[in-house]
């Protein structure tokens, strides 16, 4: 069986980025992803990682050779940059109460509304 470490290593030569890079997308430091070869990280290290990959968990844990991520009535992010968005919303809210996450999430609405106006006013980018 293909460790999960030898299934990270894969997938990011799959997508043409070393493990530095995938540890630096993920805001993880230097290193993080080796060290998965001598230990157990959390479930929800390893879910931020299949969620990277757009692959399941059980495909990055070995319980499945199907990487495909079953889908429950949910759209599913159509870019890498919506893949991006997802993986660092989750990271950012992991171990938060549902009250927080609600909260987090209203005030990143308020982030949004202020970063699309930002952009379609061009004078604040010359």
């Amino acid at each position: 069986m293909i460790s999960a470490f030898e299934k990270i290593k894969y997938l990011a030569k799959k997508q043409g980025k070393s493990l530095g890079q995938v540890e630096e997308d993920l805001g993880y430091g230097r290193n993080t992803l080796y060290k998965i070869k001598n230990s157990s990280p959390s479930t929800d290290r390893m879910q931020e990682i299949a969620d990277y990959f757009h692959v399941s968990l059980d495909y990055l844990v070995g319980r499945t050779n199907n990487p495909n991520i079953a889908q429950e009535g949910q759209a599913p992010a159509t870019n890498p940059l919506e893949e991006q968005a997802l993986v660092m919303f989750r990271k950012e809210t992991s171990g938060m109460s549902e009250a927080d996450v609600i909260k987090f999430t209203t005030a990143l609405k308020g982030l949004m509304n202020t970063a699309r106006a930002l952009i379609e006013d061009d004078s604040n980018w010359e």
